[in-house]
């Protein structure tokens, strides 16, 4: 085994240290990785929507675990992507000698996408997803796969429902393996993003209904750069027009929120185009634009 203790990640978190049999007890997470790999060997062959994150990561190493060649993963550029993100699915595919390709998707090309209501995340699967049927098309290739667990239903993610209308498979959500399960099983087989902080787009920082464009992802981008290069690990940029909205996991805040830091941050985010920096005192919270649909 990997360890004699796990440590349970949430929101980029670590929780207190549980010996590992004791998490094998209340989750059976070896019991199911056996149902989620029968499942895969199930498959002639598959296209995994690689995002870099711990749970799509998983999912290509055990479907190239599984599947070896007849398994590719497949990760979409686009505005939204971050160049962290992609700089992390490079050093994800570099260690885990998984097959991989980037294709370019084009969702900021579609106005609904761009108009940013509730939906948006649904414009945005469903250009993913087309881009893989017609790869999937093209290659022969049986199935299409992605990283959705079974903790993921209890959020608003409308791309769930592209998912469905494209008959993409869940094999994580059907294997009901939970985020810290996953977490667990990436670190016993040796992958290095098993504690990987959530992420997500960069147009999931922009407020519902606040047009996103490739020239604000950038801004925002380079303004999360700032909060890497300080040594900051689980953060968003909420940007709201010239005002940038900043959390900071709960476990950094002190630390942000420490004067001489402070003024680090305020000055670098400002240099990246934003005119007014606030540190907001409830810290991260993963989805909180998501609060402002059920206020409405």
């Amino acid at each position: 085994m990997a360890s004699e203790h796990f440590q349970i990640i949430t929101n980029g978190v670590a929780a207190p240290a549980r010996t590992i049999a004791a998490a094998l007890d209340e989750s059976g997470a070896f019991a199911k990785q056996s149902s989620l790999f029968a499942s895969l060997n199930s498959l002639r062959s598959v296209l995994i929507a690689l995002s870099g994150g711990a749970d799509s990561a998983y999912l290509a190493w055990a479907a190239n675990h599984i599947l070896g060649a007849r398994a590719i993963s497949i990760t979409a550029l686009s505005a939204s992507f971050s160049r962290h993100d992609r700089a992390q699915v490079e050093k994800f595919v570099a260690s885990s000698c998984v097959r991989h390709e980037f294709i370019e998707t084009k969702e900021f090309d579609n106005p609904r996408y761009v108009a940013n209501n509730a939906d948006r995340c649904y414009h945005c699967k469903d250009e993913l997803f087309e881009q893989m049927d017609a790869l999937a098309r093209a290659r022969k290739t049986q199935a299409i796969a992605y990283g959705i667990n079974a903790d993921d239903t209890r959020d608003f993610r409308p791309g769930h429902r592209a998912a469905h209308e494209h008959q993409v498979l869940a094999p994580l959500l059907d294997a009901k393996l939970s985020k810290d399960e996953i977490r667990f099983l990436s670190r016993e087989a040796g992958l290095a993003t098993w504690d990987r902080p959530a992420s997500a787009c960069l147009s999931s920082r922009v407020p519902y209904g606040t047009a996103v464009t490739a020239e604000l992802m950038e801004k925002i981008d380079r303004a999360e750069s700032v909060l890497r290069a300080l040594d900051f690990r689980q953060f968003r940029v909420r940007a709201h027009g010239e005002l940038a909205r900043i959390e900071l996991a709960q476990d950094e805040l002190a630390r942000g929120l420490d004067p001489a830091m402070t003024r680090q941050i305020v000055e670098g985010v400002k240099r990246m185009g934003f005119a007014v920096v606030t540190i907001d005192p409830e810290g991260y919270r993963q989805g909180s634009l998501n609060s402002l649909l059920k206020a409405r």
